[in-house]
């Protein structure tokens, strides 16, 4: 007995050291999240309109989403160190990069391109890493721990991005993010390590979990389900209206509040970003990633609508709050419902072809609200838009609830 517990402590050490690796390691990428901050000093110094300006951020969306196909696929065979090591490289020298990129071109080569890369590669590695180290009734809130640390990021990327800007240039703002980004991920994915065989949850079967209705199924039969299509259609909808906000939250501040100091707001989204992140993941573990999604769905689409109305900074700080909470919600709630209906042994891939969803969200929503600021000068229709793609998403994943076959 006492053998046993001795050899239990290293194995509940080392689970607590790879889960916070991991979120150092999403803290480090989340800097995408500041890109409002970049994207209006770009139209204010470099001329660029709102549209060219969304580009680079909307594609390192699309990419990262791709990435995590083939990312996911290669840490479930290769472990998360090599796969992580290499994103490192990606992601902080796509920010050194962009340092060079002075064109809209060059920067979605570089931030789109090369930072999507590094950003699909190194939270493909941290995510499943940590989840694989704890109960699988405990998937919902090690995702949440693991994935608030990208709603962290902006609470330091934010206000760091701002006064880099203030102090020097857009481009030696983008050289010392990297140098930064490069160094701190570099050293984390040295620490990233899925568990051994013979660890006590590496063999735990999923259907322990009373609400798992499938367990462990490959990708090529995952994509055959009609719950697959729901997931994937749902994170499409609902993720376009949190990253449209996400991507043009300090151009809603001067438009609707004139207000020049909308890094706070992104700060405020970041806060209730993360706290959505863990209480999303604590109430799937409890009531299921379904029903947390239906309230997720339905608050944020009365807030986004209600967006529309919000003209002072008490108010759009309030709104700017419940968006990164019912936002950062998902990001807990759909990789524990993809590990739920198919099980932990190929988490990486499956959850990677579902995030596609978030990418395609990420295309979507940017360019809605770039495209309706150019245009009207205001983001109401954006609003009004989101708010429907919203309400789809709820009637979509309803259909998970009452269809007994899922």
């Amino acid at each position: 007995m006492k053998k046993g517990r001795t050899a239990y402590i290293p194995g509940k050490a080392r689970r607590w050291t790879v889960t916070i690796a991991a979120l150092g390691i999403n803290m480090l990428i989340g800097i995408l999240y500041s890109w409002s901050i970049i994207q209006r000093a770009m139209v204010v110094n470099w001329e660029w309109s709102n549209t060219e300006a969304s580009l680079p951020y909307t594609l390192c969306i699309a990419t990262f989403a791709i990435t995590m196909i083939f990312a996911g696929r290669a840490q479930d065979r290769y472990g998360p160190r090599p796969v992580a090591l290499l994103g490192s490289i990606m992601f902080g020298g796509g920010l050194i990069g962009s340092a060079f990129a002075p064109t809209p071109a060059l920067m979605m080569a570089t931030f789109g391109i090369a930072c999507g890369i590094g950003i699909g590669l190194c939270f493909s590695a941290a995510t499943p890493a940590a989840i694989k180290w704890f109960d699988p009734n405990k998937k919902g809130i090690v995702t949440g721990v693991v994935v608030a640390g990208v709603g962290l990021s902006p609470i330091y990327t934010a206000p760091l991005t701002e006064a880099l800007l203030r102090a020097c240039t857009i481009e030696h703002t983008f050289l010392v993010l990297g140098i930064i980004a490069l160094g701190g991920l570099l050293l984390l994915s040295l620490v990233l390590t899925n568990p051994p065989a013979g660890h006590e949850n590496a063999s735990t079967d999923v259907t322990a979990d009373p609400r798992v209705k499938n367990s462990d199924i490959p990708w090529r039969e995952m994509i055959r389900t009609r719950t697959f299509i729901i997931l994937w259609s749902s994170y499409l909808l609902s993720a376009a209206a949190g990253l449209m906000l996400v991507g043009h939250l300090a151009g809603i501040a001067i438009v609707q509040a004139q207000w020049e100091a909308g890094f706070v707001l992104v700060v405020i989204l970041a806060i209730f970003n993360t706290l959505g992140r863990i209480a999303g993941g604590y109430i799937s573990d409890r009531s299921g990633p379904v029903s947390a999604l239906m309230l997720m769905f339905m608050v944020q689409a009365v807030n986004i609508f209600l967006f529309t109305f919000y003209r002072s900074v008490p108010a759009l700080m309030a709104g700017s709050a419940i968006a990164g909470f019912a936002y950062g919600s998902l990001l807990a709630l759909f990789p524990a419902a993809t590990a739920g209906y198919f099980g932990l042994k190929n988490l990486g891939v499956n959850y990677g072809i579902i995030f596609t969803g978030w990418g395609a969200a990420g295309i979507v929503g940017p360019i809605i609200g770039g495209a309706a600021a150019d245009i009207t000068g205001s983001y109401v229709m954006s609003y009004i838009i989101s708010a429907v793609m919203l309400l789809g998403g709820a009637v979509l994943v309803n259909q998970l609830r009452a269809d007994p076959r899922l």
